[in-house]
């Protein structure tokens, strides 16, 4: 296939060369938003009188007949092209002769590749956003049984204080809620239309550039010809909000492989999301989430080569940018596959409520209560408290390890062993403390149940949070545009 910028057959390329600079194999991808693209010129450059009407219109129908076997797959990208753009003008030409050669009038490649790109990425972003709110479904409906299932909360993986399960999982909505609008984000900054850039300085034939922008769906057309066709800043963006989607992920999946180890037990997954032993028949491995954990680091991988790709080039187009599309392809991928089998994976989750609950009260989570105890009801400084409360704890450690109240003291037991003279002996903030009042305080449903602030884990706020969620979901499902063909 000949060259779009060749002009005699004198020499050529070297075939190692040619092979080398073809991107066809990775934006044969851009086919169908390129011809979406083409069509809305051609209709442009007919009612602005830069091509006959009949022959814009001939072109409108031979890119539509395009248009439709791409969709149906019958249209096959020619290896040998040196790019999809290429491809689509060669095919309208032995289509219909010079009428397929009169198509490229006031565009180049340039604006045209920026153009497919962020076709391809507010395609993307919304395939993307539908993928997480089925997530967000999938949290939604674990949650919403547990909002009294107390499980330890943990601060440098060390039980802290308790909470509920359904608190824990609406941690997990509020970041990728974040992402969520990352990806809205992302697609608003891909929403200026460059096409009409030409090279990187406009044309001088008499474009409607607000006119395309418009029939593409644009919110406007890019305001700068030269940084239109240099710009990859959605790309950047939409390669960010994967990465970023993806840490939470990893994180989440990190939770998930150690709540399914046997040292947590705190939850299954279902024989669907999970795989067992070739070797040793009792086990069931979490492999999901641990490939969800080891593909983020391909999504930072494909954010950090977009950075470095752009660090440094001068403006206006650079052939470097043709590096920019299988990063972001694979970022998107990646991501979009991942999130799917995250959603997948968590609607498989059997919780053990009664392995949550003997974890939390294993250990002193009711301590820091303990301190609140006495600022609130006996006016205690809290640095004062706070040791009153470490003075209890070392009892409750004491006792365990004589094994007084079997292996796991409740701190009532404690409590009633000890009587108010042994409380107040511990330390003088508990003088005058009725052990009966403080036992009930230090309950851990109490514990939960008085965070009862925005954000807090009581089951009345963890209700207003997953109210508010499934109002956000129901929101978004409704605005996001619904993709008009797969990015992959």
């Amino acid at each position: 296939m000949a060259k779009l910028w060749e002009t005699s057959k004198d020499g050529g390329l070297d075939p190692a060369i040619d092979a080398f600079l073809s991107s066809v194999g990775v934006d044969q991808r851009l086919l169908a938003v390129d011809i979406e693209g083409s069509i809305a010129h051609a209709a442009m450059l007919g009612r602005q009188g830069i091509l006959p009407e009949r022959t814009a219109a001939e072109l409108g129908r031979a890119l539509g007949a395009l248009a439709v076997q791409a969709e149906e797959g019958s249209l096959a990208v020619d290896p040998l092209a040196e790019d999809v753009h290429s491809f689509v003008e060669a095919e309208l030409t032995s289509r219909l002769g010079d009428s397929g050669r009169a198509l490229h009038a006031g565009r180049s490649r340039n604006d045209q590749v920026a153009l497919d790109l962020r076709l391809w990425m507010r395609r993307a972003s919304a395939e993307l956003r539908e993928a997480l709110l089925d997530a967000l479904r999938a949290i939604t409906e674990l949650a919403a049984g547990h909002t009294r299932t107390l499980m330890p909360g943990y601060t440098h993986l060390q039980r802290a204080q308790p909470v509920s399960f359904a608190y824990h999982l609406m941690a997990w909505a509020a970041a990728l809620r974040r992402d969520y609008g990352r990806l809205e984000d992302a697609a608003a900054r891909a929403d200026e239309c460059p096409l009409g850039a030409c090279a990187l300085a406009g044309s001088g034939l008499p474009l409607d550039r607000e006119g395309v922008a418009a029939s593409l769906g644009f919110a406007r057309p890019s305001p700068n010809c030269m940084d239109a066709v240099a710009d990859r800043d959605a790309c950047l963006e939409l390669a960010a909000a994967c990465a970023a989607l993806l840490t939470h992920l990893s994180r989440y999946c990190e939770e998930i492989c150690l709540w399914t180890s046997y040292e947590f037990g705190f939850v299954k997954l279902g024989s669907s999301c999970s795989t067992g032993s070739s070797v040793m028949p009792q086990k069931r491995n979490p492999d999901p989430a641990e490939l969800i954990r080891g593909k983020a680091g391909r999504a930072y991988g494909d954010l950090v080569a977009l950075l470095v790709m752009q660090k440094g080039l001068p403006l206006a187009y650079d052939r470097d940018l043709q590096e920019d599309k299988a990063a972001i392809f694979d970022a998107a991928d990646t991501a979009l596959a991942c999130a799917k089998a995250f959603a997948t994976m968590v609607s498989s989750i059997a919780p053990d409520p009664a392995r949550m609950r003997a974890a939390a009260e294993e250990g002193c989570l009711w301590a820091a209560d303990a301190a609140e105890y006495l600022v609130l009801n006996k006016g205690v400084p809290f640095r004062t408290a706070y040791a009153a409360g470490r003075a209890l704890v070392l009892a409750w450690e004491s006792a365990r390890k004589g094994g007084a109240f079997g292996c796991s003291p409740a701190v009532a037991g404690l409590l009633a062993a000890l009587g108010e003279a042994g409380l107040a002996a511990l330390h003088p903030a508990w003088q005058g403390t009725e052990t009966g009042e403080l036992s009930r305080y230090l309950r851990l449903d109490s514990c939960v149940e008085r965070r009862d602030q925005v954000g807090g884990p009581a089951p009345k706020a963890v209700v207003r949070q997953l109210e508010e969620l499934r109002a956000f979901i129901a929101a978004k499902a409704e605005a996001v545009p619904a993709p008009a063909a797969s990015i992959q």
